[in-house]
C-alpha cells in the first residue's frame, strides 16, 4: 500500500492488540468527509473564515498593539463551571495570587476569574460563553477577557468542543484532577518554575519508537523525529538535542526520562496510543498510555497490549522527578478521550468511545505530582494521524511542529507557541469548507482531496494543551529573548519575511492542496 494514498491511523487496541483502525485508502474515506460526522457547527464555521482571512493579513491573535508576551497586556483568566466546588479554587489559590500579580501591573487590570455566576454554563458554545462577557467575534481584547485563559473542569463538564472554539481565539488550557490535592500540587509547581526556577539542563530529547512491521511508527521517526532534531540543532541558545529512537525507544529509558535521571527540559515523544474499549475496566486508567518499542508489532504480537509494552500513568512513581518538564505526546489519544469518535460513520450510539469525555489519566499523573509535576503536556484528544507532519503527494511537513517547539525553546508562553498548531486548523477548516461548497455547485470533486482535508482538519482540532497556557519553559527564559529574533514577523514568526504559508511560514504543511492554499 502507497502511503501517500492512504491515511494512516495510530493506535493499538489495548485489548485486542489489533490496530484501533487501519490504513485506509483516502478514497474510502470520501462519504464520510461529504457527510455529518465531524462537521463543524456553523457558527464557528463563519469564524474560521474570518481568522483565515486575518492571518493572511499577517496579524496574530490579540488586538493591535498588545504584547502576547507580557501578561500585564495579554492578560490572564481563568473559567470554571457555574457550579464548581469552591475547593477546587480554594486549591489554585497560589497559582491565581501569582498571576494576578502579573496581569494587573502598570496599571493594567487584565486578570478575571470566570467564576459562579460569570463562569461557564452547561450547554454553552463558545460565542455564548463571550457574548455574556461583551465579546463578540475577533482578535482578544484582554481589557474585556484576557488572552490566556486556563479551563479549571473536567471535559463532560466543560467540553472539548469549547476549548476548540475558544482556542482559535485565545491562547487555552486545561487542568483537570481526580482529587483536590492534584490542584494544589500543580499551582505550586507552575509557581514554584517561576520564581525558583529548576536547575534542569537546557535538553530536548525526541523520543520515538520505530516497531517491527508498523507503518505508522515506521513514518513518525522518519518523517517527524529525524527531520526535527536536525532542524532543532539549529535553535542554538545552548539547547542540547538527543533523539532516542527505534531500538532504543524502550519502556525502561521513557520512564527515565518521565522523572527519572534522564528527564530532560522539553521532552517530545512519537509513538502508538493505547486504547480500549468503552467498557474495559482499564480505559480510564490505561487510555492514551504509551506505546513503546517493547510491543514487537503487529506480526509478531498477537493477543491483547501486555502493561510492559507500555507506559502509562501507574508507572509513574511517587519518587518521580518531573518539575519544570513540558512534554509533547504524539499518539492516540495522549491528552484525552472524548465522547464520541470524530472519524465515525455515524453519530450514533456505535459512535461513542466513552460513557464520558475524560483526560488522559498519564498528563494528569505527570502535572499533579506531589513532588513537584510537569508544568504542561501537549496531546491529542481523539485518534493521532500521520496527517500533522506529512501530507499526500507532498511528503513531510514537520515545520508547524518546528516553529512551535522552537518558540519554546527561546522563551515563548506555551500558549503563543502553540498558535501555530491553531492556525493550521484554521487553514485546513477553511479549505475543506471551500472543497465542500464546490462539491454542492456541482463543480468537479477531488473526492482525494476532500477525504485528506476532512481526517486532517478533524486531527488538527484535537491538538490540546493540558496546563496553564502562559507558562515558559524554565531554562529558555532570559536565553535569546522573547519578541526579537523568535517574536511575530521575525525567523518563524507569521507574516514576517516568510509570512504565513512561506518557507518559515504557518499553513505551508497544507499550501499543495485545497483552493486558496499558498507556497
Amino acid at each position: 500500500m502507497k502511503t501517500d494514498t492512504a491515511v494512516v491511523f495510530n493506535g493499538i487496541d489495548g485489548a485486542s492488540g489489533s490496530y484501533l483502525l487501519p490504513p485506509m485508502p483516502l478514497g474510502q474515506l470520501s462519504s464520510r468527509a461529504r457527510g455529518t460526522s465531524g462537521d463543524i457547527d456553523k457558527n464557528h464555521l463563519t469564524e474560521l473564515r474570518w481568522w483565515r482571512d486575518r492571518i493572511s493579513e499577517a496579524t496574530f491573535a490579540p488586538k493591535e498593539g498588545v504584547d502576547a508576551e507580557d501578561l500585564a497586556e495579554a492578560g490572564w483568566g481563568v473559567i470554571f463551571a457555574e457550579d464548581a466546588d469552591p475547593a477546587v479554587r480554594d486549591a489554585l489559590d497560589e497559582l491565581l495570587a501569582h498571576r494576578r500579580g502579573q496581569a494587573t501591573r502598570l496599571r493594567q487590570h487584565r486578570y478575571r476569574e470566570f467564576v459562579g455566576e460569570n463562569g461557564y454554563r452547561r450547554g454553552e458554545s463558545k460565542l455564548d460563553f463571550l457574548v455574556r462577557h461583551g465579546v463578540g467575534p475577533g482578535p482578544a481584547d484582554p481589557d474585556r477577557v484576557p488572552y490566556y485563559l486556563l479551563i479549571v473542569g473536567d471535559p463532560e463538564t466543560i467540553p472539548y468542543s469549547f476549548q476548540y472554539q475558544l482556542d482559535v481565539q485565545y491562547a487555552v488550557g486545561r487542568i483537570h484532577f481526580d482529587r483536590i490535592a492534584g490542584y494544589a500540587a500543580y499551582a505550586r509547581s507552575v509557581v514554584a518554575a517561576e520564581t525558583e526556577p529548576p536547575a534542569r539542563p537546557r535538553r530536548v530529547v525526541l523520543f520515538a519508537t520505530q516497531n517491527r512491521n508498523d507503518t505508522a511508527t515506521a513514518l513518525s521517526a522518519a518523517e517527524l523525529v529525524t527531520p526535527l532534531s536536525e532542524q532543532l540543532a539549529d535553535v542554538g541558545s545552548g539547547w542540547q538535542v538527543q533523539t532516542v529512537l527505534g531500538e532504543e525507544a524502550v519502556k525502561q529509558r521513557l520512564i527515565a526520562m518521565l522523572g527519572g535521571d534522564e528527564t530532560p527540559a522539553l521532552l517530545l515523544t512519537a509513538s502508538h496510543g493505547a486504547g480500549f474499549p468503552s467498557d474495559d475496566r482499564r480505559q480510564p486508567h490505561h487510555q492514551g498510555a504509551l506505546v513503546c518499542q517493547d510491543w514487537p508489532g503487529p506480526l509478531e504480537w498477537h493477543g491483547p497490549l501486555a502493561e510492559g509494552h507500555y507506559l502509562s500513568a501507574g508507572d509513574i512513581g511517587d519518587d518521580a522527578r518531573l518539575h519544570g518538564l513540558v512534554a509533547f505526546h504524539f499518539a492516540c489519544f495522549g491528552a484525552g478521550t472524548p465522547r464520541r469518535d470524530g472519524y465515525a460513520d455515524s453519530t450514533g450510539p456505535e459512535s461513542e468511545l466513552t460513557p464520558r469525555a475524560f483526560v488522559a489519566a498519564l498528563p494528569k499523573r505527570l502535572l499533579g505530582h506531589e513532588r513537584g509535576g510537569a508544568l504542561a503536556v501537549v496531546g491529542h484528544v481523539d485518534r493521532a494521524l500521520t496527517y500533522s507532519f506529512r501530507w499526500p503527494g507532498a511528503g513531510g511537513q514537520t515545520e508547524v511542529y518546528r516553529a512551535c517547539l522552537a518558540r519554546l525553546m527561546r522563551g515563548h508562553r506555551i500558549g503563543s507557541a502553540f498558535e501555530y498548531f491553531n492556525t493550521r486548523y484554521i487553514e485546513l477548516s477553511s479549505e475543506l469548507d471551500v472543497a465542500r461548497e464546490q462539491a454542492k455547485l456541482g463543480q468537479p470533486a477531488n473526492l482525494h482531496t476532500l477525504a485528506a482535508l476532512w481526517t486532517a482538519t478533524n486531527d488538527a482540532r484535537c491538538f490540546t494543551v493540558l496546563g496553564d497556557p502562559a507558562l515558559r519553559l524554565p531554562g529558555a527564559v532570559g536565553a535569546a529573548g522573547v519578541g526579537g529574533a523568535a517574536g511575530v514577523g521575525g525567523a518563524v514568526g507569521v507574516g514576517g519575511a516568510a509570512g504565513v504559508g512561506g518557507a518559515a511560514g504557518v499553513g505551508g504543511a497544507v499550501g499543495a492542496v485545497g483552493a486558496g492554499g499558498k507556497e
